[in-house]
Protein backbone atom coordinates (compact mmCIF):
# COMPACT_ATOMS: atom_id res chain seq x y z
CA UNK A 1 0.00 0.00 0.00
CA UNK A 2 1.47 3.54 -1.23
CA UNK A 3 1.83 5.98 1.20
CA UNK A 4 0.11 9.44 1.12
CA UNK A 5 3.04 12.31 0.85
CA UNK A 6 3.04 16.18 1.58
CA UNK A 7 5.30 17.92 0.26
CA UNK A 8 5.76 21.51 -0.31
CA UNK A 9 7.31 22.71 -3.63
CA UNK A 10 9.68 25.33 -1.57
CA UNK A 11 11.31 22.19 -0.31
CA UNK A 12 11.87 20.88 -3.57
CA UNK A 13 15.16 21.45 -5.14
CA UNK A 14 15.87 23.89 -8.32
CA UNK A 15 17.60 21.50 -11.06
CA UNK A 16 19.38 23.97 -13.42
CA UNK A 17 19.27 22.35 -16.80
CA UNK A 18 20.72 25.10 -18.28
CA UNK A 19 21.30 29.15 -18.23
CA UNK A 20 17.72 29.07 -19.68
CA UNK A 21 15.92 26.48 -18.03
CA UNK A 22 15.27 25.17 -14.37
CA UNK A 23 12.66 22.93 -12.71
CA UNK A 24 11.18 21.24 -9.51
CA UNK A 25 9.58 17.83 -9.59
CA UNK A 26 7.71 15.69 -7.95
CA UNK A 27 6.82 11.84 -8.32
CA UNK A 28 4.44 9.41 -7.37
CA UNK A 29 4.99 5.56 -8.66
CA UNK A 30 2.45 5.98 -11.63
CA UNK A 31 2.36 10.34 -12.20
CA UNK A 32 4.69 12.91 -11.73
CA UNK A 33 4.42 16.85 -11.85
CA UNK A 34 6.83 19.93 -12.70
CA UNK A 35 7.43 23.64 -11.70
CA UNK A 36 9.28 24.40 -14.86
CA UNK A 37 10.60 27.92 -15.42
CA UNK A 38 12.11 28.98 -19.00
CA UNK A 39 13.53 32.18 -19.88
CA UNK A 40 12.42 34.19 -22.97
CA UNK A 41 13.86 32.75 -25.97
CA UNK A 42 14.60 29.44 -24.29
CA UNK A 43 14.39 26.53 -26.46
CA UNK A 44 13.17 22.94 -25.66
CA UNK A 45 14.15 21.61 -28.58
CA UNK A 46 11.71 18.66 -30.40
CA UNK A 47 11.67 15.11 -28.51
CA UNK A 48 8.79 12.62 -27.90
CA UNK A 49 8.00 10.14 -24.73
CA UNK A 50 5.67 7.50 -23.95
CA UNK A 51 4.10 10.04 -21.58
CA UNK A 52 0.81 11.59 -21.88
CA UNK A 53 2.09 15.57 -21.06
CA UNK A 54 -0.23 18.03 -19.81
CA UNK A 55 1.46 21.85 -20.03
CA UNK A 56 -0.31 24.34 -17.75
CA UNK A 57 1.18 27.71 -18.48
CA UNK A 58 1.06 30.19 -14.90
CA UNK A 59 2.59 32.84 -16.29
CA UNK A 60 4.25 33.85 -19.33
CA UNK A 61 3.77 32.32 -22.61
CA UNK A 62 4.76 29.07 -24.32
CA UNK A 63 5.14 28.43 -28.72
CA UNK A 64 4.65 24.67 -29.24
CA UNK A 65 5.29 23.09 -32.58
CA UNK A 66 3.33 20.12 -32.97
CA UNK A 67 2.52 18.59 -36.17
CA UNK A 68 4.27 21.28 -38.28
CA UNK A 69 1.18 23.41 -36.40
CA UNK A 70 2.25 26.27 -33.76
CA UNK A 71 0.35 26.56 -30.86
CA UNK A 72 0.66 29.19 -28.03
CA UNK A 73 0.50 28.86 -24.55
CA UNK A 74 -0.47 31.55 -22.34
CA UNK A 75 -1.66 32.11 -18.82
CA UNK A 76 -4.28 29.68 -17.20
CA UNK A 77 -4.22 28.30 -20.46
CA UNK A 78 -3.66 24.00 -20.98
CA UNK A 79 -2.29 22.43 -23.53
CA UNK A 80 -2.58 18.37 -23.58
CA UNK A 81 0.04 16.43 -26.11
CA UNK A 82 -0.58 12.52 -26.15
CA UNK A 83 1.87 9.96 -26.05
CA UNK A 84 4.40 9.91 -28.61
CA UNK A 85 3.41 13.04 -30.36
CA UNK A 86 6.90 15.01 -31.27
CA UNK A 87 6.80 18.45 -29.91
CA UNK A 88 9.59 21.39 -29.47
CA UNK A 89 8.49 24.35 -27.60
CA UNK A 90 10.55 28.30 -27.44
CA UNK A 91 9.41 30.86 -24.41
CA UNK A 92 8.30 33.91 -26.01
CA UNK A 93 8.85 35.17 -22.76
CA UNK A 94 10.08 34.08 -19.06
CA UNK A 95 7.21 31.20 -18.20
CA UNK A 96 6.30 29.58 -15.11
CA UNK A 97 4.37 26.76 -16.21
CA UNK A 98 3.71 22.90 -14.78
CA UNK A 99 3.86 19.60 -16.44
CA UNK A 100 1.91 16.61 -15.68
CA UNK A 101 3.09 13.04 -16.82
CA UNK A 102 1.89 9.70 -16.18
CA UNK A 103 3.55 7.32 -17.24
CA UNK A 104 6.39 9.00 -15.16
CA UNK A 105 9.67 10.28 -16.72
CA UNK A 106 11.97 7.96 -16.34
CA UNK A 107 14.76 9.89 -17.60
CA UNK A 108 13.92 13.07 -15.85
CA UNK A 109 14.31 11.22 -12.40
CA UNK A 110 17.55 9.72 -13.46
CA UNK A 111 19.15 12.51 -15.48
CA UNK A 112 19.56 11.19 -18.83
CA UNK A 113 17.38 13.96 -20.26
CA UNK A 114 20.52 15.27 -22.23
CA UNK A 115 18.04 17.51 -25.04
CA UNK A 116 17.50 19.65 -22.37
CA UNK A 117 20.79 19.85 -20.50
CA UNK A 118 22.22 21.89 -23.77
Amino acid sequence: METVKFIRWDDVAHEKLNEMLSRRVISGAREMVAQISLKKGCVVPEHSHESEQITCVLNGALQFRIAGKEITVRDNEVLLIPSRVPHAAVALEDTFELDVFSPIRQDWLDHTDDYLRR
